[in-house]
C-alpha cells in the first residue's frame, strides 16, 4: 500500500488515535486481519469474527512489528478507533485507489471467476505490474485488502467479486470503482439464496452499471454466448466488447481442439489479428475464460501475439482448481474441490472425460468422486440427479458419489442414466472413499474430485497424494 501516516489513516477511516504517542509514524507494510502475516510497519485491522475477536491479538501485532491497529474498541496498543472496522477499511481501500489512480479491472460470474481472474493476473503480469485476488477472496473484507496492496509501481489492479445477494456487488464496487468490467456467465450458484437465474443475472449486472461511460474510459466485457449476460449492454453506460466463440464476438476463438491430455488449443481473434493458444489447463470451459482474460488484455493495450504467448504460458494460481498431479505410479489425480456448482461440475466431468481419452487407450479408468454441491434449494434434487446422468453420459468408469442425500441423488442420476452394478457407489465420507480408492485404483486411472467447499473433499486428494508420494504437476 502507498505510505500513508496514521493521523491520514485516521481522517480517511473517520477513526480517533488511541494510546498514538506520534501520529505523523507512517505505515509502510501491508495491511493485513491475521496477526501471524504482520510486517515492519503493517496495519492490524481487528476484526471479531464468527470464532476469533481480532482485538484479542492487537499486542501480539504491534509486539511483531504493526505500527498500529484498527479497531473498534481500545486495545492498550497504538490504534485507529473506528466505529466499523470493515467499513473503514472499505473507505481506506477506496481512498488509496482513487490516489494510485491504477487501473482497475473488476470481474464477476457464476462460475470461473478465480480460473479467469488468475489467467488475467498472469497475461497482465507481462504486461505491467499486477496486483490481483488472492484465491477466492471476493468479499467485502478481502477485496479492499487486495487493493490495500497496490503500490505506487502498480499498473493493473484485477479484483474479484463475489455475490450472494441483489446489492453486494454494488457494494464492492463503490470501494473499488473499476474501469474495466467482466461478466462471465449467469449460472445457478447460489440459486438457493438468490430465488432464480434472473435474479443472479440482476445481481451480476450490478457491476456494468457501476462503470464510467464510454467517454469517460469504461470498458463492459461481456461474454457473447450467454444469453443473460449479453443484454447486459443495454444496463451500462460504458463501451461494450463482446468475447466468445459467437461469430460477432469482438475477441472470439476457432478451430478449438483438444490435445491428447484434455487441454484445448484454438486461434485466438482480436480486433488487431489473431494467434494459436494451447492452454496448459484442463478442460474445454478454459476456453471461454482464456477468452474473457483475452479480451480485458486486448482493451488494455496488448498485442495478440503478447496475450496468445501470455495465455499459453498461464497455470492454476489457486489451489484445488483443476490441480492435476500424476503419481510415481501413473494414477493421475485431477484436485478440483475448492467449489463446485451445476456448471462447474458439468465441465469438470466433461475434462475428466477428454483426459480419460488416453488414459483408457493405456488401460486406465476414470473415477468422479463428486459430493454435494451447496445452496442449490429446490433445484438440489433435479441439478444432482443431471450430474449422475452427465457422469453415464460421458463414459466415466467409477462414479463415487460421496455423503448423504445428496450422494444418493447422484448416484439415482447415474441409475436413471441406465448405470447399474458396480459403476457407482455411494460411501459415507471423505475416508470411506479413501479406503475404496485405495484398495482399487491402479496405473493409467485418472480420478476427480469435486465438491462445494464445505464439505472438505479435497482430503480425498491430498490423501491419495500423500500416501502415494506427490510428484510434478502436469
Amino acid at each position: 500500500m502507498i505510505d500513508l501516516s496514521l493521523a491520514e489513516i485516521a481522517d480517511i477511516t473517520g477513526g480517533r488515535p488511541h494510546d498514538i504517542p506520534d501520529p505523523s509514524v507512517r505505515i509502510s507494510g501491508p495491511v493485513v486481519i491475521d496477526s501471524r502475516q504482520v510486517e515492519a510497519g503493517s496495519l492490524f485491522a481487528a476484526f471479531d469474527g464468527e470464532h476469533v475477536d481480532g482485538h484479542d491479538y492487537a499486542e501480539r501485532a504491534v509486539a511483531a512489528g504493526a505500527a498500529a491497529v484498527l479497531a473498534a474498541r481500545p486495545v492498550g496498543v497504538p490504534a485507529i478507533v473506528v466505529p466499523d472496522v470493515e467499513k473503514a477499511l472499505g473507505a481506506l481501500a477506496r481512498a488509496v485507489v482513487e490516489r494510485l489512480g491504477t487501473d482497475v479491472v473488476a470481474l464477476t460470474g457464476s462460475a470461473g471467476k478465480t480460473s479467469t481472474k488468475d489467467l488475467i493476473a498472469q497475461v497482465l503480469q507481462a504486461h505491467a505490474p499486477t496486483v490481483w485476488t488472492p484465491g477466492s477472496l471476493n468479499n467485502e473484507i478481502g477485496l479492499p485488502l487486495t487493493a490495500l496492496k497496490a503500490t505506487a509501481e502498480t499498473r493493473h489492479l484485477v479484483l474479484e467479486m463475489g455475490a450472494r445477494g441483489i446489492g453486494h456487488i454494488a457494494y464492492l464496487t463503490g470501494l473499488t470503482p473499476p474501469r474495466i468490467g467482466l461478466v462471465l456467465n449467469v449460472g445457478t450458484a447460489h440459486i438457493g439464496e438468490f430465488g432464480g437465474r434472473e435474479q443472479i443475472a440482476q445481481a451480476k449486472g450490478e457491476l456494468v452499471e457501476a462503470l464510467p461511460s464510454e467517454a469517460e474510459g469504461g470498458i463492459a466485457v461481456l461474454n457473447a454466448d450467454d444469453p443473460l449476460v449479453r443484454p447486459m449492454s443495454a444496463r451500462t453506460k460504458a463501451r461494450t466488447i463482446l468475447f466468445g466463440e459467437a461469430g460477432d464476438a469482438d475477441v472470439r476463438a476457432t478451430d478449438v481442439r483438444m490435445t491428447a491430455a484434455g487441454q484445448p488449443s484454438f486461434t485466438l481473434h482480436t480486433p488487431t489479428g489473431c494467434g494459436e493458444v494451447t492452454l496448459r489447463l484442463y478442460g474445454e470451459h478454459h476456453v471461454s475464460n482464456a477468452l474473457a482474460a483475452a479480451a480485458v488484455a486486448h482493451v488494455l493495450g496488448m498485442s495478440v501475439e503478447e496475450i496468445a504467448t501470455a495465455l499459453s504460458g498461464a497455470g492454476t494460481l489457486s489451489r484445488w482448481r483443476m490441480e492435476v498431479t500424476e503419481r510415481a505410479d501413473g494414477v493421475t489425480i485431477v484436485n478440483d474441490a475448492y467449489n463446485a456448482n451445476p456448471e462447474s461440475m458439468r465441465a469438470a466431468l466433461r475434462a475428466l472425460a477428454a483426459m480419460g481419452g488416453s488414459a483408457r487407450a493405456n488401460g486406465g479408468r476414470t473415477w468422479a468422486v463428486l459430493g454435494p454441491m451447496a445452496e442449490l434449494g429446490d433445484a438440489s434434487l433435479a441439478e444432482h440427479d443431471a450430474v449422475g446422468r452427465l457422469a453415464v453420459r460421458l463414459n466415466v468408469s467409477k462414479l463415487v458419489a460421496v455423503g448423504g442425500r445428496e450422494a444418493s441423488w447422484l448416484q439415482l442420476g447415474a441409475y436413471n442414466e441406465g448405470s447399474w452394478g458396480e459403476e457407482s457407489v455411494v460411501v459415507s465420507d471423505a475416508q470411506a472413499a479413501v479406503d475404496l480408492l485405495r484398495s482399487e485404483l491402479r496405473p493409467g486411472d485418472v480420478v476427480l474430485v469435486k465438491a462445494s467447499r464445505s464439505i472438505g473433499l479435497e482430503r480425498v486428494a491430498q490423501a491419495l497424494l500423500e500416501r502415494e508420494g506427490e510428484v510434478a504437476d502436469r
